[in-house]
């Protein structure tokens, strides 16, 4: 009993969940406003786009794979919709193409990666650099400001009358459906085993290029959704839409304890790490730092995030080590 109460307390989930609460109480105590309804709303708001993109790269990264064009297919899909709108298109289709655009661009990654059999890392950059480039053919230097008023609309209104706002809703969704994939289903379990130990998944007969073909499709659809969740909040379709927030991505998927080498990590531990981001950046903005002191936190946080995943590797495993010799000198018979 007191083992396994050691061991939830030593988890990582446990450990952000401390660092939340204790971020909240004294940013509460010492920035004011922190609290208000207004400062919540918005604050949750602003990072909605940015919380869809961590569920998939959540799972690539579980099977030892990347996906760092996010936000360049998150900007390429808005821009798609903002020139279906700009072509007098209904919302409705406009939504259909940048669906389809998402779908489309997370399907060529998947197919390099699964098919030709390149590294996602090098692919990724490469269609980070393609898809945002797309944006400037597509839209050149406008700005698309025929954003519909529904769009617009569902990125400004609260959910319920609470201070949520209604654009948190697709992830407040999707995040539990997410967490059963990978916690409670066969394909979750699948997930964990390639990412684990490659060799035996591909001896056992998991196809592993169908899963991480997925993985990359669903990735960028959840882009997609960003995108057009982007679109609503700034009312306009820009090809520099959600540049450079990929950093931010990566952060809180690695601050949620996802390890980079594949095969740990839980959803829970990435939806403490978005509130927790969430809550840095609104205590930033409150006292008027500047963005790009903001961005230099993330950066860091960024860093801090993959040194702590190294050390606790190393602890498990000095641990599972010790645990092993203890284990052995007991099994010796006694002279």
């Amino acid at each position: 009993m007191r083992a396994q109460l050691l061991n939830r307390l030593g988890r990582w989930e446990t450990i952000l969940a401390a660092c939340v609460v204790t971020l909240i109480i004294v940013s509460a105590v010492t920035t004011p406003g922190f609290l208000s309804a207004l400062n919540i709303q918005t604050s949750i708001s602003n990072m909605s786009d940015t919380a869809l993109m961590t569920l998939p790269l959540a799972l690539l990264i579980i099977t030892r794979e990347i996906d760092i064009s996010v936000a360049s297919i998150a900007g390429l899909s808005s821009s798609c919709a903002g020139l279906a709108l700009s072509h007098h298109s209904s919302p409705a289709a406009a939504i259909a193409v940048a669906l389809l655009a998402g779908l489309a661009c997370g399907a060529f990654n998947g197919f390099c990666v699964t098919v030709l059999r390149l590294q996602s890392l090098v692919v990724t950059l490469g269609t980070l650099a393609l898809f945002r480039g797309l944006c400037y053919v597509l839209l050149g230097s406008n700005v698309i400001t025929a954003i519909p008023a529904a769009l617009v609309n569902f990125t400004s209104a609260s959910l319920l009358g609470t201070v949520l706002p209604l654009d948190i809703l697709p992830f407040l969704v999707l995040a539990p459906l997410f967490a059963i994939a990978l916690h409670r289903m066969p394909t979750g379990r699948r997930i964990y085993a390639i990412g684990g130990n490659p060799a035996t998944a591909q001896y056992s007969g998991l196809r592993r290029g169908r899963i991480k073909f997925g993985l990359f499709a669903v990735s960028g659809l959840m882009s997609a959704i960003a995108g057009l969740i982007n679109m609503g909040l700034t009312s306009q379709a820009s090809p520099d839409a959600l540049l450079g927030n990929e950093l931010v991505v990566l952060t809180i998927v690695f601050l949620g304890g996802i390890s980079f080498l594949g095969g740990k990590g839980r959803i829970s531990g990435v939806v403490l790490a978005l509130v927790l981001v969430i809550s840095l950046t609104s205590v930033l903005q409150l006292r008027n730092v500047s963005s790009y002191a903001q961005g230099t936190a993330i950066g860091v946080l960024l860093i801090f995030s993959l040194l702590l995943s190294n050390m606790a590797r190393e602890v498990s495993a000095r641990v599972s080590n010790r645990r092993k010799r203890h284990r052995k000198q007991e099994a010796l018979p006694t002279s």
